[in-house]
Formats: C-alpha cells, structure tokens, sequence
C-alpha cells in the first residue's frame, strides 16, 4: 500500500493515488464529490498534493474503521481548523461509539454461534451423527 517513494512527492495524478492505495479513480473521485478532497485542475487533469494524499490515507482509514462519510468530513474540517484538543476529543468520543456498537456485534454473534452449535448438535443427535 503506501510507498515510501511517493511520500516525499509533491504532486501526484489520481491513477498514481488509486494504484498506491488499492483503490479505484471512481472511489477518488466520489470523495472529490463529498467535498472529502479538493485537487487542483490544470485543464481537465486532477492534480493532488501531499494535504490530499494525507486526507485520502485519513478517509481510508477512517472508512476501515467503520466510521461514516460524515463522521471523517466532520474530522477532516478539524483537522483543517488546527483544533487539536477539539479534533482529538471529537476522535474519542466517535471511536467510543464504535467500540460500544462493535462489541454489541460482538457479543450478538458469539451468542448466534452458540445457538446454531447448539442446534447443528440436536439435529446431528436426531440423525445419529457424530461431530
């Protein structure tokens, strides 16, 4: 993914961006669209700078992380805004949200596997089979 040899370039094309992150130039350019990114033009050709490709690796990761389109531009206007004490405190209460919501999924799917174990072992005890 992230190459060192492009961290220290200035400008970068979207094909450069969506082969080094793994991801389509469409994907890039809906982030554009959400007002995620802002690339200059030059004619029709998108430029991108070191600020964008370090909005996008925020974007990716926040998008791994579960967070929403809103929740990263919420961040990423912060982040602009140089509030950090605000930025970070916004950070932890929306990676306690999705703590709480992931170990609620958590707990939900251990209990589910605990069922269908339980059940596939009744319907293996009606049919004689063994584990």
């Amino acid at each position: 993914m992230n190459r060192p040899e492009s961290e220290g370039r200035d400008l970068y094309a979207i094909a450069d961006l969506a082969e080094e992150f793994g991801i389509s130039t469409r994907a890039i350019r809906f982030y554009e669209s959400k007002g995620l990114l802002t690339p200059e033009r030059v004619g029709t050709t998108r430029v991108f700078r070191r600020r964008d490709r370090a909005r996008l690796i925020l974007i990716l990761r926040g998008k791994r992380l579960g967070f929403s389109l809103r929740d990263i531009s919420d961040y990423l206007s912060l982040y602009d805004a140089h509030s950090q004490v605000k930025q970070t405190r916004m950070l932890v209460a929306k990676v306690e949200e999705r703590l709480t919501l992931l170990e609620a999924q958590k707990a939900d799917l251990e209990t589910t596997i605990g069922e269908l174990k339980d059940i596939k072992k009744l319907a293996e005890e009606q049919v004689g089979v063994g584990s």
